[in-house]
């Protein structure tokens, strides 16, 4: 047997050489329990919408839009996987809709409200403008107001006197696009409503 080395005098032994550890496998990503499963989730709104009967979804519909058979079209091809498919539904139906539809829908209308700022003059401003919209159109004016209340009464006022000078086909397609975004804000309130807490899992838990 060949005699074992030894270590030079005054250096410390060699440690044993150590096994090599286990190869790794991939890491698991870490995922935050708080985090949603994923962003294409509906929301519980929209999963209310999408388990309704018939007529409770065309009710809730038509307060978004008020014409029937827009509010048909969007209750029967329901269920909608997502808000963005939602709203792109929505827009096809608004851009389908005739004349009388969008007639239908302005009766259903009431003035567009305003916060209770500005001058007197301004508000007196408003309502004569207003007036003087509903005399020459025979409806009431809808607005798809920006998101700063501060600036709504005078992006109201300005809306108003530059569509006075339509002509009533100019006017019809103004009103109807203003009347499809109007549709699109109040859709995205509806699909944000609070529902049952176990979302679209119990609608997922009763599918067939």
């Amino acid at each position: 047997m060949p005699p074992v080395p030894r270590p030079a005098p005054g250096l410390p032994p060699r440690p044993a050489p150590r096994a090599a550890p286990p190869a790794a496998g991939p890491a698991r990503p870490h995922r935050d329990p708080g985090a949603p499963l994923s962003s294409d989730t509906p929301p519980e709104g929209l999963c209310l919408l999408n388990r309704a009967p018939a007529a409770e979804a065309e009710a809730a519909l038509l307060t978004c839009c008020g014409a029937l058979r827009w509010a048909r079209r969007m209750a029967a091809h329901r269920p909608y996987p997502t808000v963005d498919a939602l709203l792109a539904a929505a827009d096809e139906a608004a851009y389908d809709l005739a004349p009388a539809d969008v007639a239908e829908a302005l009766q259903r209308e009431d003035t567009t409200p305003l916060p209770d700022r500005g001058t007197l003059a301004a508000h007196t401003a408003l309502r004569a403008a207003h007036a003087a919209y509903e005399a020459k159109f025979g409806h009431v004016f809808v607005i798809a107001l920006a998101d700063d209340p501060a600036a709504a009464l005078d992006q109201t006022l300005a809306s108003l006197r530059a569509r006075l000078d339509h002509d009533e086909e100019r006017e019809s397609a103004v009103t109807a696009e203003q009347l499809r975004r109007i549709t699109r804000v109040r859709l995205l309130r509806l699909a944000a409503r609070p529902g049952d807490p176990r979302g679209c899992a119990l609608a997922d838990a009763h599918t067939p």
